[in-house]
């Protein structure tokens, strides 16, 4: 048996994507924000895509020097 008490609240949750796609799952939290989803993953779509949070490339190539 189970203790009531201690389980996460579960929601339906609204998982948005940076492209646009959304969909509907369960979660503990009522909204999730995601960067790739199976709409723009490369493994899905065939199609090579970088994507670059934060600026990532940018600090690599300024930390090592590269053009």
């Amino acid at each position: 048996m189970m203790k009531n008490a201690i389980q996460p609240k579960v929601y339906l949750a609204t998982v948005t994507c940076t492209c646009g796609n959304s969909f509907q799952t369960l979660s503990t939290k009522p909204e999730v924000h995601v960067d790739i989803c199976n709409k723009c993953h490369p493994l899905y779509t065939g199609q090579q895509r970088f994507v670059d949070t934060g600026g990532r490339v940018e600090k690599f190539k300024k930390k090592y020097g590269l053009s």
